[in-house]
Order: structure tokens, then C-alpha cells, then sequence
């Protein structure tokens, strides 16, 4: 992995440096980016994947990102599916679920192009080499990597490889699971963790998200949170520790058949999940203490400076008798000490005591 900077941004977790995701440098004090995981929840067809880039540029996400793969490289034929899988009606074997959930091949360059037409950024989680370099072909600049490939370092050293940004999800995995995984992705230009429960819906007591800012104190590179959680309490807890990248599964309807709908949001409550993240991480700020621009107006009337309390002749030295600490602020700050000091002219009774009225 390239050496990142070592100037640390403002507001950051410790020794955490910038990397540019698609073209976005995060973590950016003040801004959280948002990908609006489609994943699969287009059921193998097209059209409702063109529809997802429209509902996720429609929110204000900042990417749409799917998932890219071909089930003979990806499972057995006789691997079983997942138990949420079995509950919402998929197949009893993985190769049948996924075979019904993947697209052409075409159909990917019109995904990005449809993306980059609604103001979003196409993204893509690949399962297999093949359709890694087939996405770095299509010009995507960073990659999403499943939690469940955290621990296939082989697959992690060949996608370091190929001069793009990765996203890894670290889903059930352990502190050593990651470090490796951090570790075998060494030669990619940039890398973002993701904490992640993998689990469809997550519950919420088990999210345990101080790991965010635990992950980036150790390993020196953002991280965000893959969230599976039901509503917007993880998301919110996830940018205030930091998180700059969040990642959310949504649906054009819920109700649809198919693995993932039933965990993901439909479109209102993406638009929802969007606003209220990024009204969050623009409240965070920075983290440096400065006067706000709404302060101005009123920092002048309810802060005190030094007053004048009697007519006084030019050259008189001024004691505590002669002064007062009043507003408005127009007059020498009360941090300054003016006792003592030397009239340059005379002033008047009441008038705040100015730099101009104090020999130099």
C-alpha cells in the first residue's frame, strides 16, 4: 500500500491517513460517504437494476455499488444456503439462488454509465478474480471485498494488485483476521476497512462500534461501517466515532422476492438514512475550536469589554476604580490588562475603553 501522507486531518482518529475513493478523499473532516448497497436486489433483472442507480441517486448517496460474480467460481453444487436465505424463500442450494441473481456481463458497462449520468459513482463488490479485472476494466478505481473473503488472503494479495482502492469488510472476523487481511492488501494504493456484523438484520446490542475508531488507531487507515442494522441508530453512532464511510442495503420494495430485500431500505427511508448521516457528520465538524460564522452577530452584544467609568483627562493612569467590564464588546478585551496603562486622550464617562484611547 502506497504511503499516505503524514500530515493527520483535523478530527480524525489517531495515525488515520486520507485515500482517495473514487475520486473522493476520505475521511474529509465534516462529509461522511454514503454507498447504497444494491447488491443482488435486483433478481438477476436489468431493468430493476437500472432502477436501483435511479433510487440511489435519487437519495444523495454517493455511490451505487452491486455485486459481481459467476456462481461456478464463487460456490459448490453442493453448498448449502444460508439460513435467512432458506427463510425468505431462496433456494435450499447457493449455486441455484445465485444463478437466478446474476447478471449479463453487458450489462455492467450500462450500470456505470447509468451511474455517472445521475451524479453517482458505480461501484462493485467482485467474488472471483475474473470479474475484478473485468470491473478495473470498465474504469472503477475502488473495489468492495466481501466480509466473507476477509480471510482468503490469496484472493486479497491478487485484488492489492490491480492499482485500486480496496473496501474490506470485516465481518465475523477477529482482531488477527484482520490484521492479516491488512497485511495481504499491502500493495493496494489505498485500503478502507469496514466493521461490519454479518447478520441480516444485525442486532444492534452486538454492533459493538467502538471497534471503528479501535480498527483505525491500530492500522493507520479509515473505517467505516457496513450496516445491516435496522434503522438510523447504528448510522448515527457510526459517524460520531468517526466512521467517514458508510455503507446501507436498499431495496425498490421490500416485499419483493429475494435474499436481501427484507433487511435493506426502500427508497424513502434511504433518502432518510442519507440526510440525517450527512447532517451528522457536517455537525461533527473538525474538531477545531473557532468562532462560527452564525456566532458573529451576536458575540459582539453579550461579550463584555473594558468601559470607562468617569470622564478622564489625557495622560491619566488608570486604576480599578476607573473601569467597568460591560457589553457590548467594542472595547479592549477583558483578557487584556489595562490597569496601570496611560491615557492617550481624554474619554468619557460610559464609552468603551479602545486601543486608540491607551498610549503604545
Amino acid at each position: 500500500m502506497t504511503t499516505p501522507a503524514t500530515d493527520q486531518l483535523p478530527g480524525t482518529p489517531p495515525r488515520v491517513r486520507a485515500v482517495d475513493l473514487a475520486g473522493t478523499t476520505v475521511p474529509t473532516p465534516g462529509q461522511v460517504h454514503v454507498i447504497a448497497e444494491a447488491g443482488v436486489n435486483h433478481n438477476g433483472d436489468a431493468e430493476l437494476a437500472h432502477r436501483l442507480v435511479d433510487v440511489a441517486a435519487a437519495s444523495g448517496a454517493d455511490a451505487v455499488k452491486f455485486q459481481t460474480f459467476s456462481p461456478d467460481k464463487l460456490v459448490s453444487s453442493a453448498a448449502a444456503t444460508t439460513p435467512y436465505q432458506r427463510d425468505r424463500g431462496g433456494s435450499t442450494d447457493q449455486r441455484s439462488l445465485l444463478e437466478a441473481l446474476t447478471l449479463p456481463e453487458s450489462v455492467w458497462a450500462e450500470l456505470r454509465d447509468h451511474a455517472r449520468e445521475a451524479g453517482t459513482t458505480f461501484l462493485s463488490t467482485p467474488f472471483d478474480l475474473d470479474s475484478a479485472e473485468m470491473l478495473v476494466g470498465l474504469g472503477l478505481t475502488a473495489l468492495k471485498v466481501s466480509s466473507g473473503e476477509l480471510t482468503n488472503l490469496p484472493y486479497l494479495r491478487e485484488l492489492s494488485r490491480l492499482g485500486v482502492t480496496l473496501l474490506v469488510s470485516t465481518g465475523m472476523g477477529t482482531e488477527a483476521e484482520v490484521a492479516d487481511a491488512v497485511e495481504a492488501c499491502a500493495e493496494a494504493p489505498g485500503l478502507v476497512l469496514f466493521h461490519c456484523v454479518s447478520a441480516y438484520p444485525a442486532p444492534v446490542d452486538e454492533c459493538n462500534l467502538r471497534v471503528i475508531p479501535a480498527l483505525a488507531a491500530r492500522h493507520g487507515v479509515p473505517v467505516g461501517w457496513s450496516d445491516h442494522t435496522p434503522g438510523l441508530t447504528t448510522a448515527l453512532g457510526a459517524v460520531a466515532l468517526g466512521a467517514p464511510v458508510l455503507e446501507k442495503h436498499f431495496t425498490a420494495d421490500r416485499t419483493l422476492p429475494g435474499p436481501d430485500h427484507l433487511a435493506s431500505l426502500e427508497p424513502d427511508a434511504l433518502t432518510e438514512y442519507v440526510r440525517e448521516t450527512k447532517a451528522l457528520a457536517r455537525a461533527l465538524g473538525d474538531g477545531v475550536k473557532v468562532r462560527q460564522p452564525s456566532e458573529e452577530e451576536n458575540a459582539t452584544l453579550v461579550r463584555r469589554s473594558w468601559h470607562v467609568a468617569a470622564d478622564l483627562p489625557a495622560g491619566h493612569v488608570l486604576t480599578g476604580a476607573d473601569l467597568r467590564l460591560l457589553r457590548p464588546e467594542g472595547g479592549v478585551s477583558p483578557a487584556v490588562e489595562v490597569r496601570g496603562r496611560v491615557l492617550a486622550r481624554g474619554v468619557t464617562a460610559g464609552a468603551p475603553l479602545t486601543d486608540a484611547d491607551l498610549e503604545a
